[in-house]
């Protein structure tokens, strides 16, 4: 971490991922995926394996609980569970809008350091964009129920643009809507879609030490920096 911190003059913005970046937001997946599960009749899914799956949008993260609850212990027909989870994904997909609405934000917490840490950003000059793959319906509320959303500039949500991350198209996107480099934008957040994104957009990257990341070690990922609490930057 110590060249980007050295060296903040060459940022002119700072791009910032939401879940597991800003806000804990587990209960609130947890909560909603649950109440999901439960009105089509399913097992519930312990927060652990919600964890795991967190990060590529609500699209990946509702499949991914179907699946998990659909898959009998053993099973082989993996396939199976494949078609059978896409065959309840709309209805799966109404109701979980239904709940997350209802609940956004009553089961997560914005973690320490995090409007320190913005206000730190601003105060140097830097331009703020929230970026997560989170829809855009869900977001900016939660932004706004944490007193977050007055730090950006700019919020885009996993429906804003035709790819998410790990795809470069939304840093790139949210680099021109700000009307920065890439290079002189820093991408903020939790995990390896964070980081390949930055990596392909050409952007610095920096991962907190505390979020989302599959499951996997988060200093493992190929990032220019971690740091333990958003007011370390």
């Amino acid at each position: 971490m110590n060249s980007i911190r050295s060296d903040q003059s060459r940022f002119d913005a700072a791009i910032v991922d939401l879940d597991g970046t800003m806000v804990d937001t587990l209960g609130d997946f947890a909560e909603a995926l649950n109440r999901m599960l439960r009105d089509l009749g399913l097992p519930q899914v312990p927060p652990a394996a919600i964890e795991r799956m967190v990060g590529k949008g609500s699209e990946h993260l509702i499949h991914s609980a179907l699946v998990h609850v659909m898959t009998p212990a053993g099973a082989a027909d993996a396939a199976g569970v494949q078609a059978s989870a896409q065959a309840l994904f709309e209805r799966a997909w109404e109701r979980y809008q239904h709940h997350y609405l209802a609940i956004n934000g009553q089961y997560s917490a914005v973690y320490p350091g995090v409007v320190e840490g913005l206000q730190a950003l601003r105060a140097r000059g830097l331009r703020l964009a929230c970026l997560t793959n989170k829809p855009t319906s869900f977001a900016k509320p939660l932004l706004a129920a944490k007193g977050l959303e007055g730090f950006f500039e700019q919020v885009f949500g996993g429906d804003a643009f035709e790819r998410k991350k790990p795809d470069p198209l939304p840093l790139l996107k949210t680099c021109e809507a700000l009307g920065t480099a890439p290079s002189r934008t820093l991408m903020v957040g939790d995990s390896s879609n964070d980081a390949r994104a930055a990596r392909a957009a050409g952007c610095p990257v920096v991962l907190v030490t505390y979020g989302y990341n599959h499951g996997e070690p988060v200093r493992g990922v190929d990032a220019d920096g971690f740091v333990d609490s958003l007011v370390d930057l």
